[in-house]
């Protein structure tokens, strides 16, 4: 029997604002900023899931990146994980994605990840206190876990939720 990730009396945050950086519900709505930012961190990207992912692969197209974020809409508008898009305060650029998915590990209910686009990188600390801060207040989670933040990849190993298109 698989459990519901969230309650379904909980009302999903669908945005946040921060100083420097705002968040959306991720969707095919910001593929061209997503795309663009996603390109430009390949390589960071690649240990963002886990220890030298392929994603994503030098070749990606938009339209393969469109596809993922109908995938990730998808799953927010069904409960099943909720991605957010994390762009400036004039919302004309795409500085990184957050995923807050279900975790079936034991002692934990949710694992979070996100990544800052290689040029704002600097924005990496801020955004990773003040988003924890925001979940811990805002979202229904116990406790949460941050692979490759908290854990190393080789504690952890792979994520637990799985992106079926």
């Amino acid at each position: 029997m698989t459990r519901n990730f969230v309650s379904a009396d909980f009302v999903v945050p669908t945005s946040f604002k921060g100083e420097h950086f705002q968040l959306q519900v991720l969707g095919p709505d910001v593929n061209e900023l997503d795309y663009e930012a996603v390109m430009s961190s390949k390589k960071n990207l690649r240990n963002i899931f886990a220890k030298n992912d392929p994603w994503p692969c030098d070749k990606m197209t938009a339209k393969e990146n469109n596809s993922d974020l109908i995938t990730h809409l998808r799953e927010f508008n069904n409960r099943e994980a909720f991605a957010f898009t994390v762009l400036t305060p004039e919302k004309n650029k795409c500085i990184g994605c957050i995923y807050i998915e279900p975790c079936y590990r034991e002692n934990f209910d949710a694992e979070i990840y996100f990544w800052i686009r290689d040029d704002n990188l600097y924005l990496e600390s801020e955004f990773y206190r003040i988003v924890n801060k925001w979940i811990k207040d805002d979202w229904p989670f116990a406790n949460t876990i941050w692979p490759g933040r908290e854990i190393s990849w080789k504690v952890w190993g792979k994520r637990s939720h799985s992106h079926n298109k």
